[in-house]
């Protein structure tokens, strides 16, 4: 209605006469499941458990969620000693760490790889304290009923990372669960680490994942990764938790505790710290591939697979992939499910040399880019075209939705997001009567858009063609 105007005077409007904007929303955030030191707040150290908590750094986590778990029953030290006559002539100091002993958790070590590989900020959620989460089914109980629940809640998430090594069997109750809340939201994707079992090959590794390890739903919103990483973070320990084995002379540290030496023997002591820390962490890859994600993202954007890429805190994967191993982890016509490898190239080091996901054989849904794009841009319009709610259903609302969607998806084809030499061969966005929607569309409350693009997609066969050309002067 026109303002009335009854007092003489000089009055002002202002006149809106630019379409609104999407704003584009974050596409690397990943939530990382699993259990902790502690989860504190306010001086209640569990008061964040089963909380999605934000944070922006190593340090914040260290605040909030403490530190590693002890992994001191695992590392071994032995020191053996060369004696004359009651002269030390010769002192030799080993350390191992036995894998079997090595617990699940894994959360503080997956933290690390993923502000090392370029993450930011993330999402925590804390299952439980390290003596909480006692056995692989109290793991996966915390994760599938509470967990993956507490995440459905919150919105900026997009992508899940669940670090904890877990059994094989209870993998499949877990993955599944995910893959079906990023099904539902439409707005995450799931990264997934296969059981490396020791001594299998990667084809045993790959089949039992196809079998076991997930099942056939969803599978568009699942990116696998293979093998293992071999890091170079140490393992955390308790002093007063490993036990020395010490041999010649008067072996005064036989069966004694860390600690022991540290009172003791001061020099001693930093000398076995050292030897300890050559003992690395073996990590499943997922999140450090998440702290890449994020750094693809950010350099080139989310359209850009994020492969050919190199990964840094590791010397190396666990197993040496082939040409040939990858055939089969690559492209599986039976079940369809891809997997990624991580692999070691001369002069280049080691990189993911892989960008699809589960649905391998999906012609829509094959690539990372192209699903995790699809989420950017769905995600993004939905909040900004939000304000259409309960305007009117008509032809202005209708220019004005489609008006602001063009020229989002112009800015993202400038980029290089989509393919086609103009913006008409890149998207189309189509919404009105006649062309979305029915009569009865309208009389309902249904405003129809439908947005189709042309997305970029990876040059994933690089495919070089030679002949000899016979001799012509």
């Amino acid at each position: 209605m026109a303002t009335s105007y009854k007092t003489p005077g000089v009055y002002v409007q202002e006149i809106s006469t630019l379409p609104a904007s999407v704003a584009p929303v974050e596409t690397a955030i990943p939530c990382f499941i699993g259990a902790t030191e502690k989860a504190e707040k306010d001086g209640n150290s569990t008061a964040l458990k089963n909380i999605p908590t934000r944070i922006t750094s190593m340090l914040e986590y260290k605040q909030i969620f403490g530190g590693p778990n002890d992994e001191g029953a695992a590392i071994a030290v032995s020191i053996a000693d060369t004696v004359s006559g009651s002269t030390i002539t010769g002192r030799t100091i080993s350390t191992s760490v036995t894998a079997a002993s090595v617990s699940r958790f894994k959360m503080y070590y997956a933290l690390q790889m993923y502000f090392a590989n370029g993450g930011g900020p993330c999402w925590i959620i804390s299952i439980g304290t390290y003596s909480d989460i006692a056995s692989a089914a109290a793991h996966k109980s915390a994760v599938v009923d509470t967990a993956i629940p507490a995440l459905q809640k919150v919105d900026e998430p997009t992508i899940i990372c669940i670090p904890d090594k877990n059994t094989r069997a209870n993998y499949k109750d877990i993955y599944d669960t995910a893959l079906a809340q990023c099904n539902k939201l439409m707005d995450r994707v799931l990264l997934m680490d296969l059981w490396d079992a020791a001594g299998t090959s990667p084809y045993t590794d790959a089949t039992n994942f196809r079998d076991s390890g997930v099942s056939a739903d969803n599978l568009k919103y699942g990116m696998a990764y293979y093998p293992e990483l071999e890091t170079t973070l140490s393992y955390g320990y308790a002093d007063a938790s490993i036990s020395i084995t010490h041999t010649g002379g008067s072996a005064v540290y036989n069966g004694k505790k860390l600690s022991d030496v540290a009172l003791a023997e001061p020099n001693l002591y930093r000398q076995i710290q050292g030897k300890i820390a050559e003992n690395f962490v073996k990590m499943q890859p997922s999140s450090a591939i998440a702290g890449i994600y994020a750094k693809v993202d950010r350099d080139r954007g989310v359209w850009k697979a994020p492969a050919n890429v190199s990964v840094s805190r590791i010397s190396g994967p666990s197993v040496k992939i082939t040409n040939q191993d990858q055939e089969n982890l690559n492209v599986d016509p039976t079940s369809g499910k891809s997997i990624n490898c991580i692999r070691t190239f001369a002069g280049k080091g080691t990189l993911v040399w892989g960008a699809r996901t589960l649905a391998g054989n999906d012609n829509e849904w094959r690539y990372v880019n192209v699903r995790r794009f699809y989420n950017f841009v769905e995600e993004s319009v939905k909040k900004a075209t939000e304000f259409v709610v309960f305007e009117p259903n008509d032809a202005n609302t209708w220019l004005r939705t489609k008006t602001m969607i063009e020229n989002f998806l112009i800015s993202l084809w400038r980029q290089g997001a989509l393919q086609g030499a103009k913006p008409e061969d890149a998207f189309f966005v189509r919404v009105g009567l006649g062309q979305t929607m029915t009569s009865d569309d309208i009389l309902n409350g249904y405003m129809n858009v439908e947005i189709g693009m042309a997305v970029v997609r990876p040059a994933e066969f690089i495919i070089l063609k030679f002949s000899h050309l016979l001799q012509k002067s």
